[in-house]
């Protein structure tokens, strides 16, 4: 084989990885809408979601990204996606304990250059409760009262070092009210003259976002007009909203 069919032979199995592991599936949940949107670049990033139903009703939604390129990002997040569904499922409602676990458990399982980024929140759909922890990856935004607000919390990447704790935090999601998950790979593109799609401008986007149109995408449209038509996509997007239906 020429260098250039094992080149696309890779791409297509870590490609065949990558989704593999993605959910097939969007859980159905009474008076909440959950929209995942997944956008692989043509070399395969690490990015993952997935969605873990929890005892009591609860679901888990996780959204993480894995350093590196091709089939070691592939692999790499496809055994982060197994280990974060076994811990969920047997520690049940601690993001932090979530972490924490599957932290010590990918050390010893993953080559010493790569960590995995990645944000785990259990919902609550009943109360609306929002518990979450975040280990190193972009902080998530709340769209509320048309403002956006992060949902902060330390913790540093999955897979660097032994020993660490992952702060836990709670908030409440009202009626009307929605949150955006999503990985570097939206902020991070750029414009035919070079500027980055940047923080800054997600988060205003996030803050004017009016209902109607859901929000990824509202989000795809303001990012394909940024990057214009000729647009070589660098890295993997991936988005998911989390939103309460207006009472």
């Amino acid at each position: 084989m020429h260098e250039r069919e094992l080149l696309e032979h890779e791409l297509r199995v870590a490609r065949s990885i990558q989704q593999a592991s993605l959910p097939k599936d969007v859980p159905t949940l009474e008076g909440w809408q959950i929209s995942p949107y997944y956008q692989p670049a043509r070399e395969v990033g690490g990015d993952f979601y997935d969605f873990h139903l929890l005892s009591e009703d609860q679901l888990g939604v996780v959204v993480g990204d894995a350093t590196g390129k091709g089939v070691p990002a592939a692999l790499v997040m496809s055994t982060t996606c197994g280990m974060l569904q076994l811990a969920a499922q047997a520690l049940d409602s601690s993001p932090g304990e979530v972490l924490q676990r599957v932290n010590e458990t990918l050390l010893s399982r993953i080559p010493s250059n790569m960590f995995v980024t990645c944000f785990y929140t259990i919902l609550d759909p009943n109360s609306g409760s929002l518990s979450y922890a975040n280990a190193g990856h972009d902080l998530p935004y709340l769209h509320r009262n048309g403002e956006a607000e992060e949902l902060r919390a330390r913790g540093m990447p999955l897979g660097l070092m032994p020993g660490m704790s992952y702060e836990e935090k709670e908030t409440i999601l009202e009626a009307g009210e929605s949150a955006l998950f999503y990985s570097d790979g939206l902020v991070e593109a750029h414009d035919p003259k070079g500027e980055m799609f940047g923080f800054p401008r997600l988060r205003t986007l996030v803050a004017e976002h009016a209902k109607g149109e859901p929000l990824v995408d509202f989000l795809m449209d303001k990012l394909r007009s940024f990057t214009g038509d000729g647009w070589e996509q660098e890295d993997d997007i991936t988005l998911v909203t989390l939103q309460r239906s207006a009472q």
